[in-house]
């Protein structure tokens, strides 16, 4: 099956599994649509209002556009809390605040798990915080741990998941026993595979870079040593689309070089399609909160493979009760 025709028949919603989801700074969807995939039942808190139209327009499940805080109440039951807190205050590319910066999502996401009490959760963050900020993770994981949750946490990337895209990031979970993370795959997806159908399809002339745009280049490229010029290149997977990468014309954008020597920045679709979104999930709001989306989102198929093992999880007979004597649990870290 060919990438195209994967993403777009593998990623529909299937409902068929009687296991409740909540997503909280859900985004557009992209960690939700996954499990939607795998048959989960899902429902997300998410702040901005043009995403939260995209998860309602795509997603079985409903988002409430809501601002998650310490005092935010959760009614329902859940079996499984999933989300992407805020990156913002430990990427490399901010200003790494971390744990004083307002935007820091973690406080609001530990206290759901305290509240609700899931048979198993999982987060997603930049991978700085195996490094930098390794510190503020050792808190986290400390914190979580005192709910008697065995925690294991990997670095992937998203490449060796089937999507056409080297993006690693950093995904913990917390179970309580006999959980495993997806097996990479050996098989890469490149740029031609996923958007070739769309290169030569220009329908925004204003994405067309300009003389003094590439002059501009040339010098960016030349300042941070950079060998090749970083025009996205057929044969292989894409770097990492950003929200900056793909929204603005930077230095270092998304951009594909035209059979007649032009380039042009990437378009919305092309960006969708190198995260591997379907090509029926419609995004909402101005292009660049679509492109912010976007950057923003788990890959729907590597959110899938997680769901997968999710599900196997708590599929399995063989799952370790939790009991009032259960010590804190140890935790264990490996890199793919």
């Amino acid at each position: 099956m060919d990438y195209i025709t994967k993403i777009n028949q593998l990623l529909q919603p299937k409902i068929h599994l009687d296991i409740n989801v909540l997503d909280l700074f859900a985004g557009c969807g992209g960690l939700s649509l996954g499990f939607e995939a795998i048959g989960f039942q899902t429902m997300g808190y998410e702040l901005e209002p043009a995403a939260v139209a995209t998860y309602n327009k795509n997603l079985v499940g409903h988002c409430v556009n809501q601002k998650l805080s310490l005092n935010t109440e959760y009614c329902q039951q859940v079996d499984v809390i999933i989300g992407g807190p805020p990156c913002q205050p430990f990427s490399v590319g901010g200003q790494q605040k971390g744990i004083d910066d307002d935007r820091n999502g973690f406080p609001t996401f530990i206290k759901a798990i305290k509240q609700l009490q899931p048979k198993v959760w999982l987060f997603e963050n930049v991978r700085g915080m195996l490094y930098a900020n390794k510190w503020y993770l050792e808190q986290i994981l400390n914190e979580l741990a005192t709910q008697d949750y065995l925690i294991n946490y990997q670095l992937l990337n998203a490449v060796n998941f089937g999507v056409p895209q080297n993006r690693e990031r950093l995904f913990v979970v917390g179970h309580h026993g006999n959980f495993y993370f997806p097996e990479p795959e050996s098989h890469k997806v490149t740029i031609a595979q996923a958007i070739a159908d769309l290169i030569e399809t220009t329908e925004d002339e204003s994405k067309i870079l300009t003389t003094s745009m590439d002059h501009y280049i040339a010098k960016y490229e030349k300042a941070s040593q950079c060998i090749n010029p970083r025009d996205l290149q057929l044969h292989k997977p894409a770097r990492t689309l950003t929200c900056r990468n793909i929204a603005a014309a930077t230095g270092d954008m998304q951009r594909v070089k035209l059979k007649d020597g032009r380039r042009r920045r990437i378009s919305v679709r092309e960006a969708a399609r190198l995260q591997s979104f379907p090509d029926w999930f419609e995004f909402i709001g101005t292009e660049t909160q679509q492109f912010y989306q976007i950057g923003n989102a788990v890959p729907p198929l590597l959110a899938y493979h997680l769901a997968d093992s999710i599900k196997n999880y708590l599929l399995t007979p063989t799952i370790l009760q939790r009991t009032d004597n259960i010590k804190i649990p140890t935790t264990q870290m490996s890199l793919l």
